[in-house]
């Protein structure tokens, strides 16, 4: 078996995580780490007695990007900085044929979604995106429900993104310790854990958005906390979307509900007891049947190095090592990222315009040059 000398670019709590649960992959040797705070290498982190220099005391840590691509000789690399930065470090790697897997947003705006767009299009080496949603137990369950026919056409969904957060909590500290992307980032642009699972059952773009936002609402805030966007296909699916990032109440996280011409399914989020519901005008038993609603996917389920958010992390990156090492998989293409991130930068500028109704457009629409012009 052939190694995958792999690279991660950004040590927060996100890029230790990964770095941690690829090491545990046969095939993958982790060699080479990049981040310009040396201590998220060096010192122990939270939730953690050891530094990631004394588990990996081979690994080569760098502070600077360009030369760790230039020296490392890596295979691939895994972009985990700001959300609000992936798609230069996803350029440069792809300029050297390196694969990449891109952590989401993809990108931050519609030049940087085209430049990143080229660069994959001129590339010898692929990226994929690292959409873990769309490896949780519903994504797979709402593909199956809907290939088997069980679902009918999808005319209408709902998905939300509460994320709880007090102010100067334990939680809110830990993620905001390498920046303050998540304090700045307005919350629709994080739209891509909602959206993400819904897309893989649609076979067309979202079309038109409108959004709203309630402005600051706390002391500490300086952003919208609440922002609400409808978005439509070209047939007329509608997609409703309510995202923030500061909520005050442990409601849950990730909540997601689909209408379709023959049945429905639900993922409802309360923390202590996540569940899917679904029925079925097609099954002998068309009462509303309920199962666990945990993210850890079936076929992972018995897999002792399943981890990270009980396991959707570990099913993401063995589908991309799958991908780049064997062409198997099923890794979420730039493509689908894109397509799960522009509607976020579309619903931004609908907010700014006050609930304006945009048109979005993508890299492989023929209206694209026009766009972006």
């Amino acid at each position: 078996m052939k190694k995958i000398r792999m690279g991660v670019v950004g040590l927060g709590h996100r890029g230790r995580e990964l770095t941690k649960i690829a090491a545990q992959f046969e095939q993958v040797e982790i060699a080479a780490v990049c981040d310009i705070i040396p201590h998220n290498w060096y010192q122990k982190q939270w939730l953690s007695d050891m530094a990631l220099s004394d588990m990996f005391p081979e690994t080569a840590f760098y502070e600077d990007y360009d030369k760790m691509l230039d020296e490392a000789n890596l295979d691939a690399v895994i972009v985990e900085t700001g959300a609000d930065i992936h798609a230069e470090f996803c350029i440069k790697a792809l300029n050297k044929n390196i694969n990449v897997l891109s952590d989401i947003p993809n990108v931050a705006s519609l030049k940087e979604a085209e430049d990143l767009w080229k660069a994959s299009e001129k590339s010898d080496a692929v990226i994929y995106t690292g959409a873990n949603p769309n490896y949780q137990k519903f994504t797979y369950m709402l593909k199956d429900f809907y290939n088997k026919g069980l679902l009918g056409k999808p005319y209408c969904m709902e998905a939300e993104y509460i994320h709880w957060s007090m102010p100067n909590s334990e939680m809110h500290i830990h993620l905001n310790e390498n920046g303050d992307w998540r304090k700045l980032l307005i919350p629709i642009r994080y739209c891509t854990h909602s959206l993400g699972p819904l897309l893989t059952i649609l076979n067309e773009d979202l079309r038109k958005v409108s959004c709203f936002g309630t402005g600051p609402q706390g002391e500490d805030s300086t952003k919208d906390d609440m922002m609400c966007a409808q978005f439509q296909t070209e047939s007329g699916v509608v997609i409703r979307l309510m995202r923030n990032g500061r909520c005050r109440a442990k409601i849950g996280h990730h909540n997601y509900r689909v209408f379709g011409t023959e049945g429905y399914m639900e993922r409802i989020d309360r923390f202590e007891k996540p569940v899917i519901r679904y029925n079925s005008m097609n099954e002998l038993d068309t009462g509303m049947k309920e199962v666990g609603g945990e993210f850890m996917p079936t076929a992972y389920k018995d897999n002792p190095k399943a981890a990270g958010h009980d396991g959707i992390d570990y099913a993401m990156l063995d589908n991309f090592f799958m991908a780049i090492g064997e062409g198997k998989g099923e890794p979420v293409t730039l493509k689908e990222g894109l397509a799960m991130t522009l509607p976020g930068i579309y619903a931004e500028e609908s907010a700014k315009r006050g609930g304006e109704v945009l048109t979005m457009y993508y890299p492989w629409d023929k209206e694209w040059s026009s766009v972006i012009e």
